[in-house]
């Protein structure tokens, strides 16, 4: 199986690389845009970072936004007349409560455009699940809890929600298509115990791949290395144990279970991939980042009122008035992959022979 995540992605698109500097004299499209097309979601997980009190994200976010369908279908002409090559569709809340994703989809499957969508996995049925099935590229699935009562408990909904998310995503997978599926583990103190037996069950129901990774509790980095010092070697352990008896080719384990040090840590100026992986809201506003969404200091603009390529084009600055070492200090998933393009564009190219 070749594999699907890596920090070295970027490096395939040379031509976007080298067109970040403020010094370049081009702007190019991002290469992924994330759409959080609605805020409405029907479960609600006490670590959701849209909701947490202590967290940054989501601090201006109205549950009630949603981007209306007619604005939908510009953004996505836009993005595919654009050259953009992704769109993954994400929270906010949950993008398969948004009314108008068949519209959406179906718009994107007549594009070459690539698109994937984030989901608790409750409404993955009927049409929308059957056009992912046979024209998206991938789903990703969020659990944490492993029987009814505690994925009841984690999540506020139902006894019995976690068996009929099982059986959508066993249904996905009879649907047939390419659509590749996956789950992340959220892993806390609650769930520490039964990160194995998560990852053979969900193997055994048809998953391509299972993603683990931690909760995040706080935006200082301390605080959230700490919570998982209690459970980090027994999780780490089951990690372990899993890859080297479960994983293969058709079943990847993706670990992304470690201390969270490299995720905080910034002392960078500028941030390349506000213009690679850019975040559109339900608000209709454009955000600097998904670690960024709905805040202030996140916040390069609205789309409101002009269409997404206007915007984008307008003006480079834009991109620039964000300092990652004064209001990023939190939480942040691109942090490795910023470092590893700012050290590439500040080479000497004279000295690049010798390697």
């Amino acid at each position: 199986m070749r594999k699907l995540y890596s920090k070295f992605k970027v490096f395939h698109y040379k031509d976007k690389i080298e067109s970040l500097p403020r010094e370049a004299d081009n702007i190019m499209p991002p290469v992924h845009i994330r759409i959080k097309p609605t805020n409405v979601c029907g479960h609600s997980c006490w670590y959701c970072a849209y909701r947490k009190d202590s967290l940054q994200l989501g601090e201006g976010m109205n549950e009630r936004d949603f981007i209306p369908r007619e604005k939908m279908l510009e953004i996505i002409e836009d993005i595919s007349e654009m050259g953009v090559q992704a769109v993954t569709f994400s929270g906010g809340g949950d993008p398969f409560y948004y009314k108008y994703l068949p519209d959406a989809v179906r718009k994107l499957s007549d594009t070459n455009v690539h698109f994937a969508s984030l989901t608790n996995g409750s409404r993955l049925v009927g049409e929308v699940a059957e056009i992912f099935a046979h024209h998206g590229t991938w789903i990703r699935v969020s659990m944490d809890g492993w029987d009814d009562v505690s994925y009841a408990q984690y999540r506020g909904v139902k006894e019995g929600e976690f068996t009929r998310v099982m059986e959508n995503i066993a249904g996905f997978k009879k649907l047939g298509g390419k659509c590749y599926l996956s789950v992340v583990l959220i892993v806390d103190q609650k769930n520490a115990p039964h990160v194995y037996d998560s990852i053979i069950r969900l193997r055994d129901i048809g998953i391509n791949s299972v993603k683990v990774s931690p909760c995040i509790t706080s935006n200082d980095m301390k605080e959230s290395d700490e919570y998982h010092k209690a459970i980090f070697g027994l999780v780490r352990d089951q990690v372990d144990r899993a890859i080297a008896g479960a994983a293969s080719e058709t079943f990847e384990i993706f670990d992304s279970y470690h201390a969270l040090s490299w995720k905080f840590e910034k002392d960078y100026d500028w941030c390349p991939y506000i213009q690679t992986l850019t975040i559109i809201g339900a608000d209709m506003n454009v955000y600097t980042c998904q670690d960024k969404a709905y805040t202030k200091d996140g916040l390069l603009g609205s789309i409101r009122n002009q269409r997404f390529r206007d915007f984008w084009f307008s003006d480079k600055n834009v991109f620039f008035k964000t300092n990652p070492s004064r209001v990023c200090n939190h939480h942040c998933v691109v942090n490795e992959r910023n470092n590893l393009i700012l050290d590439y564009l500040s080479l000497d190219k004279e000295h690049l022979p010798f390697i």
